[in-house]
């Protein structure tokens, strides 16, 4: 039987410039990171979550809640708002052991473990094709280049936005890769073969900006008050 084992990456900053501090913000109740943390604690094919971070505040209080975490002071030269994740990344393989791992973002609260699980079991099914994963966000809308040229339909056929060739949006949720596979795309988390593996516009939302951490917000007090 195949084993379906990775190491999850969950990098985190101390510092954001958009949401101040949005890592331990509270958000209906929890600390923003533990909700997506606790996701993937709860897979059962996830075997440890290194925490790659510059903040003391964030490795203190994740040893304190969770079990199954690793600890990675991350180092000056990687540090900053410009450092490419994939150097991140790459660093983090040359501190452990394994091939297969899943890297996420802690602003990802509504990530299930479920589509966690899928998402796994997606990438080692389709290894003799695909050498990693990716989720992403399906648009069928109506887009333009910024001097009003369409990109994906003709103007003088309006057909129904139903009916366009969906498009579809990297939304950060989910990578899944092999060691290997990281080494040959030249250290990237998108390999030279990836498949796409689609979530819902609702589970994939990103914080990125304070709106999205209001959206987040009523979307999980709808969700929570639902399970009463």
């Amino acid at each position: 039987m195949k084993t379906m084992e990775v190491i999850a990456l969950l990098p985190m900053k101390g510092h954001s410039e958009r949401v101040p501090n949005k890592n331990v913000r509270d958000l209906c109740g929890k600390t923003l990171y533990h909700w997506v943390l606790r996701s993937l604690l709860d897979s059962k094919y996830v075997k440890q979550v290194i925490i790659n971070t510059d903040s003391d505040r964030i490795a203190k209080d994740a040893l304190r809640h969770f079990d199954r975490i690793i600890i990675i002071n991350r180092p000056q030269s990687i540090r900053g708002d410009l450092v490419s994740m994939n150097n991140i990344i790459a660093y983090d393989l040359l501190q452990t052991e394994g091939e297969h791992f899943l890297q996420t973002h802690s602003t990802n609260p509504l990530l299930t473990t479920e589509s966690i699980d899928k998402a796994i079991e997606t990438y080692f099914n389709g290894l003799n094709e695909y050498d990693s994963l990716f989720s992403v966000t399906r648009h069928q809308v109506r887009l333009y280049w910024q001097d009003g040229r369409p990109i994906n339909h003709n103007p003088d056929e309006l057909i129904r936005t139903q009916d366009l060739e969906p498009v579809y949006e990297e939304n950060s949720n989910i990578y899944i890769f092999s060691r290997t596979s990281f080494a040959r795309s030249k250290n990237k988390r998108i390999g030279l073969h990836p498949q796409i593996f689609e979530l819902s516009k609702l589970e994939a939302i990103d914080i990125d900006e304070n709106e999205d951490f209001r959206l987040a917000e009523m979307i999980l007090h709808e969700t929570i008050e639902a399970s009463k």
